[in-house]
């Protein structure tokens, strides 16, 4: 048997390590399956950046696949993510996506939370049950950890640590947090992708020079640098920044200016499994907190940070670059959204998905790659394989 019994019909697993069933990319039961074993199961999933919510009272909502959160900087100053749903009879507690509130009162029947999540009022309470208390009946707090200012939460009992979770990429994702975590936000570009969240987050080193015209416009070559992953599927660049001379292109250059210090390593993308990737680029800091909304929705929110430390002149150019570079719409990576729908699109031809760029054997992993392989997202999918139960065939 190729697939838990739940499946209408078995996933076909190839042998070979570079290869990928494309039907996994359009199936309503694979879909329901990897919410349960990969977006409630024991993995961390990064909800929120302490600089979205920096004041006492700032909240701001999010899900997790199909479960909606709430992310409170409470009054005692502690940061928690509870299930953003009443803890009477489950109602939808906050619709907002963002705000400060001292309070959160459910409008079914007026329960009212504080911003610990504890219960702090609900009407007739003289004529609940035997076994009701108020102290008991608080929000339902998510387990959660904070690393470099990002909030992470996870659904399951089970999730290791976060710092081994992160493993080996613990070091880049600090990094691209500006060293410190200490960033504020600058704002979001939002949109929705018509594309199953793998063929999302299934980006690779070797489009980038080839898809992306605005880098032969430019004139912009990468620097040296390579890419690595952990066995459970994250994945990090680490690469030197190579800054665009003036080619004339532009009419106002100051645009791909480098205002930091550091180009050695200045360039760092961060891919976290399952479907977070975060990017600090020239002088850009961007989260990319992305919702498998459904089979074949992606919701992805684009999150510009500059750092607290900033003068105003460097805010004002990190938020141009920021909205002008990398974001759904932005001049280098514009081209990613068509891509994301033609791979959802082709894939419902029969066969295979098969990488080639850096497969250095085809019954074996590794984990250290070139910069511009695609092979670096071959550790991804062997543990996607292995976490949801997909036998692979014998070669």
């Amino acid at each position: 048997m190729n697939a838990p019994t739940v499946f209408g019909a078995p996933v076909h697993w190839p042998a070979k390590i570079n290869e990928v069933p494309k039907d996994i990319f359009d199936r309503e039961d694979v879909f329901r399956l990897e919410l349960e074993r990969i977006f409630y199961g024991p993995e961390w999933h990064p909800v929120a950046h302490t600089g979205e919510i920096p004041s006492i009272g700032d909240f701001k909502t999010f899900h997790i696949g199909e479960r909606p959160l709430l992310i409170v900087h409470g009054q005692d100053g502690q940061v928690r993510v509870f299930y953003n749903a009443c803890a009477h009879r489950g109602t939808l507690l906050e619709t907002n996506n963002r705000g400060n509130k001292a309070e959160f009162e459910c409008p079914y029947h007026r329960w009212l939370f504080d911003s610990t999540g504890a219960l702090r009022g609900c009407p007739g309470k003289e004529d609940f049950s035997p076994s009701f208390t108020m102290e008991g009946s608080g929000l339902a707090q998510v387990r959660s950890a904070i690393v470099g200012g990002l909030i992470f939460a996870t659904l399951h009992d089970a999730t290791p640590d976060i710092d081994t979770w992160l493993g080996r990429t613990q070091p880049a994702l600090m990094q691209l947090l500006g060293g410190d975590g200490r960033l504020k936000l600058l704002g979001y570009q939002k949109v929705s992708y018509d594309c199953n969240w793998k063929a999302y987050v299934d980006n690779d080193g070797y489009h980038a020079p080839l898809l992306h015209l605005a880098f032969k416009m430019l004139n912009w070559q990468g620097g040296k640098g390579s890419q690595y992953a952990t066995e459970n599927g994250h994945i990090a660049f680490e690469s030197e920044l190579k800054v665009p001379t003036n080619n004339g292109f532009l009419r106002d250059p100051s645009l791909i200016a480098f205002k930091g210090s550091h180009t050695s390593k200045g360039s760092v993308i961060v891919g976290l499994n399952p479907l977070t990737v975060m990017t600090k680029h020239l002088d850009m800091i961007n989260v990319r907190f992305a919702v498998a909304r459904s089979l074949l929705k992606t919701e992805v929110h684009y999150a510009y940070f500059a750092h607290v430390d900033d003068d105003a002149d460097m805010v004002r150019h990190r938020l141009r670059q920021s909205s002008n570079m990398l974001g759904p719409c932005g001049m280098v990576s514009m081209e990613d959204a068509s891509i994301f729908l033609r791979v959802q699109q082709g894939n419902r031809t029969p066969g295979n998905a098969v990488f080639q760029k850096g497969v250095k054997q085809e019954h074996g992993m590794w984990f250290d790659f070139k910069q511009n392989d695609e092979a670096g997202n071959l550790p991804k999918w062997e543990y996607y394989r292995r976490v949801m139960g997909f036998i692979r065939e014998e070669s």
